[in-house]
């Protein structure tokens, strides 16, 4: 089968409060930026979806640490083809799986709220993987790997896998893991204990990581979404 040179980055449609009720996180811009930049660079047609077709742009993500340069011209145009195609995403639920050869999941801390459940996303992201396509996440992003299966098996994709995401000592750092168990959602480490993956970190925190296991691409944090997004288009060559 020739899978599509098409790819579908995830979004988070969820917002919350964090470091006590100051700040707003949602999507973290360049999870979402630096992937769609790499993607298209590299010849993919790149469509952005959430499961309700709305986001949140994440505070922290705002800041100049994080969004500078060239980064920060895109997202500040409102007509660039990124801001355009965000500011108009359709639902999942309205996309067709087949048409996709990459699913990348980026995130934000949010995505731990809605990722879990979001359905539609990972149907999508089942269907990829059962075709033979490349699935990818990063940072808070494996938290959509809690329903996704290779169709032909039921099986998680993640069993069995090596997988990273952002670490359980980033949130003690930052000062919000108590926060975010208020919110009973697992961390990324938590659930690849919980479905039989092996986790992989940087010796740092927020070193640029990423993990290839076959076609299942992650990448530890915001630094590591553009190599993770290389990643994924090295394997998808691949196939």
């Amino acid at each position: 089968m020739v899978l599509p040179r098409r790819a579908l980055i995830s979004i988070t449609s969820a917002k919350a409060k964090l470091f006590n009720g100051k700040e707003t996180t949602g999507l973290f811009i360049s999870e979402a930026l630096h992937p769609y930049q790499v993607l298209t660079a590299a010849g993919f047609d790149v469509d952005l979806a959430s499961e309700t077709g709305s986001y949140t742009p994440d505070w922290l993500s705002q800041q100049p640490d994080f969004l500078n340069g060239e980064t920060l011209s895109t997202w500040s145009d409102l007509d660039s083809e990124f801001r355009k195609k965000l500011d108009n995403m359709p639902k999942a639920a309205d996309l067709d799986g087949s048409k996709y050869g990459i699913f990348y999941a980026s995130a934000g801390h949010a995505a731990l709220i809605d990722y879990p459940t979001a359905s539609a996303l990972q149907k999508i992201a089942s269907q990829v993987w059962t075709n033979g396509g490349i699935v990818a996440s990063v940072c808070h992003g494996p938290a959509i790997f809690a329903n996704v299966v290779d169709l032909s098996t039921n099986e998680h994709i993640i069993k069995g896998k090596k997988i990273t995401g952002f670490t359980t000592e980033a949130e003690h750092t930052m000062g919000i893991a108590e926060e975010l168990k208020s919110w009973n959602s697992e961390l990324v480490e938590e659930l690849a204990a919980r479905l039989g993956a092996t986790y992989e970190r940087a010796p740092g925190i927020w070193d640029d990581f990423h993990v290839v296991d076959g076609r299942l691409v992650t990448g530890q944090n915001p630094a590591s979404a553009a190599s993770t997004a290389k990643a994924a288009v090295a394997a998808f060559e691949k196939l």
